[in-house]
């Protein structure tokens, strides 16, 4: 007895020494100690049988053990490598039962012939053990509950109430292209408390699985039964990420691919990381719990070898788009990554709760601060773009510029993710990043969030660069429709979305006034000529010969203007209908009357002479009737033939 205790002691001492000199890490350490308690539980067995503390009886506890025994070697000599206990429920159940008497004799009692009996019975629990792993695996195996895609995101359906996307399209901002889609995700989903996990294994199989588990940990081959689980249950996350669409790439294979392309993994991404998080892992982790309940330990180390490299493949993905080239259309599915990271995150903390789970809880952490980091820095990018855009070609006929357009949509997608940029903005440790309020007078802060304060800056610099835009034409009329266009359209995306909110009434007020300042302004520039034809000075009421000649030329003039200004803003384009009308209309009232005035006055001193026609080619109504042809983007010309009046 006293050597038996001293060898043990020795077996002992020699493990913690070789752990103390490892000094390597964590995971090392864990497999350490999962190999020395798996010795201490097949020491105490040995030692319990050869002990006799209860001083059973001997012949009985032979007995029992040679039955036992024989069912083992049995299975073990008549079986064939295919047939397993799934076509023989009896024989499974008489194989558990040989194993229970084993473990019970070599627990609690004395059989005599002791060095004999240890080592038949270290043989006989061999050759169990190596039974239970292949039915163990087997099982696992074949119960695996089938997931396809239909199934997986029918489960994620579940938690998110919607996938709600966004119909503005963005695409890279050196092209200006409005074609390029952009989905995104703002939608919350379900905390584990949920409940949303689904079977992974059938449940009438599980039972096998725990009463296997439980012999091969009280025989303290739980290493080997974890392993099994482990590699069995990867392989079916793995299947799950191929039927989400996730490959396993580098970051450099990542940083590769083209941005359509792209775009779709990191669609593909963010479903998949709700699908793994919220509905895979917790039903692992589930499983786990359910067939390894005998300890906790090797519960928890079966999960996280199973679940860890299924969550790095994910996050792997996530670094490697955070720390890839910053582009303007990337920004958005950068945030809903971000976004559904958020979370996540916490629900990873609690599957991950164990010492052994903080790596993969400190990674997530690492990708979900890159991809702030990442979208912040290509919003600032952004910025700068829109202010140092300096594309030279004139856009025909005073529309919409395309820098517009393409702004607008963007910054109203923005206003969608107000609360995590403005989360980000707050907490963002680069100074540059942050505005200097003291720095520009002209904008008007107040108690404005971070989030807003920079969208009011970057529709400061965007009017600015417009402003700069509209000095390319040469006619200034044209600079002002262009203007009108322009502004009359950023005020529209800002009513019709949450970014009136942010930017406020009086700053839509004040956008309204500029459309009617430069509506007036177009007026002058481009009617006072045609309009100074109209004036009295020099023709008096009674005309001699010279007062004539000057009157014939007055209308002459005005035919003139007004068949250029015909000719030339037929070819303009005022998109907006309500803008187009108001702007005829206030023509029409401050030309319309003049030459109806003019006409009046002084139509018979010509008339009654010859050629009469050759100056006063149209009426009133006429010109009216030709003002509705302005601004629609048809170049349109004059026939010199008088219209009649109807």
């Amino acid at each position: 007895m006293a050597a038996t205790i001293e060898g043990q002691d020795r077996v002992m001492a020699t493990a913690q020494q070789i752990v103390k000199s490892l000094n390597t890490s964590k995971d090392a350490t864990q497999d350490m100690i999962l190999i020395f308690s798996s010795f201490d539980n097949r020491l105490s067995n040995i030692s319990s049988l050869m002990s006799n503390p209860d001083g059973a009886g001997d012949g009985e506890g032979d007995s029992r053990f040679d039955c036992a025994e024989k069912v083992i070697l049995r299975w073990d000599a008549e079986s064939e490598p295919s047939r397993h206990w799934e076509d023989s429920p009896d024989d499974a159940a008489e194989y558990l039962a040989a194993v229970d008497e084993i473990l019970h004799l070599t627990e609690g009692l004395t059989i005599q012939n002791e060095s004999e009996v240890v080592d038949r019975a270290e043989s006989a629990l061999q050759l169990a053990m190596s039974r239970l792993e292949d039915e163990f695996r087997h099982i696992l195996i074949r119960s695996t509950v089938p997931l396809d895609a239909e199934r997986l995101y029918g489960s994620i359906r579940r938690v998110s109430l919607s996938f709600p996307t966004n119909d503005v399209e963005i695409g890279d901002f050196e092209s200006f292209a409005e074609d390029d889609q952009v989905s995104c995700y703002h939608e919350r989903g379900a905390s584990l408390a949920d409940d949303v996990c689904v079977d992974m294994v059938h449940p009438h199989a599980v039972v096998e699985l725990k009463e296997i588990a439980d012999r091969m940990i009280r025989s303290g081959y739980e290493k080997e039964c974890c392993q099994i689980y482990s590699c069995v249950r990867r392989d079916v996350l793995d299947e799950c990420l191929s039927i989400l669409g996730l490959e396993k790439l580098s970051i450099e294979e990542v940083q590769k691919i083209d941005w359509r392309l792209l775009d779709e993994k990191m669609k593909r991404w963010i479903q998949a990381v709700k699908i793994v998080v919220k509905v895979l892992l917790p039903g692992e982790k589930r499983l786990c719990e359910q067939i390894f309940d005998a300890s906790e330990l090797i519960k928890e180390v079966c999960f996280i070898e199973t679940a860890k490299g299924c969550v790095m493949q994910l996050l792997n993905f996530g670094e490697a788009v955070a720390i890839g080239k910053r582009s303007s259309e990337k920004l958005f599915r950068i945030l809903d990554m971000y976004d559904v990271l958020v979370d996540v995150v916490p629900d990873l903390q609690t599957l991950f709760s164990d010492e052994s789970g903080e790596l993969v809880c400190t990674e997530a952490q690492g990708v979900l601060n890159g991809l702030g980091e990442a979208a912040i820095g290509t919003l600032v990018e952004f910025e700068y773009a829109v202010q140092g855009e300096a594309s030279k070609k004139a856009i025909q006929g005073g529309e919409i510029h395309p820098l517009t357009r393409y702004v607008m949509n963007y910054v109203k997608l923005l206003v969608d993710y107000s609360a995590s940029l403005n989360s980000l903005l707050e907490n963002c440790a680069d100074e540059s990043v942050h505005l200097q309020r003291d720095e520009y007078d002209s904008v008007q802060f107040g108690d404005m969030s971070p989030i807003a304060g920079r969208l009011l800056l970057l529709m400061e610099s965007l009017e600015l660069n417009l402003e700069e835009k509209s000095r390319m034409y040469e006619d200034s009329a044209m600079q002002y429709v262009f203007l009108m266009n322009n502004t009359l359209y950023i005020v529209q995306k800002v009513k019709d979305s949450d970014l009136g909110k942010l930017l406020g009434d009086n700053w839509v007020r004040k956008r309204r006034g500029q459309v009617r300042q430069h509506a007036r302004s177009y007026l002058r520039a481009s009617w006072s000529k045609s309009l100074s034809c109209l004036k009295d000075e020099g023709i008096g009421a009674n005309l001699s010969n010279a007062a004539k000649v000057a009157l014939k030329e007055r209308f002459k003039n005005f035919n003139s203007c007004f068949e250029e200004i015909y000719r030339i803003q037929t070819a303009w384009k005022v998109p907006d209908a309500q803008l187009r009308e108001e702007l005829r209309i206030s023509i029409s009232e401050n030309v319309i009357p003049a030459y109806r005035a003019f006409l009046g006055r002084f139509r018979n001193h010509l008339e009654s002479g010859r050629n009469a026609g050759k100056y006063i080619k149209y009426t009133a109504e006429d010109l009216e009737s030709y003002l509705l042809d302005l601004f629609e983007g048809t170049p349109g010309v004059l026939n010199h033939m008088r219209r009649k009046s109807s």
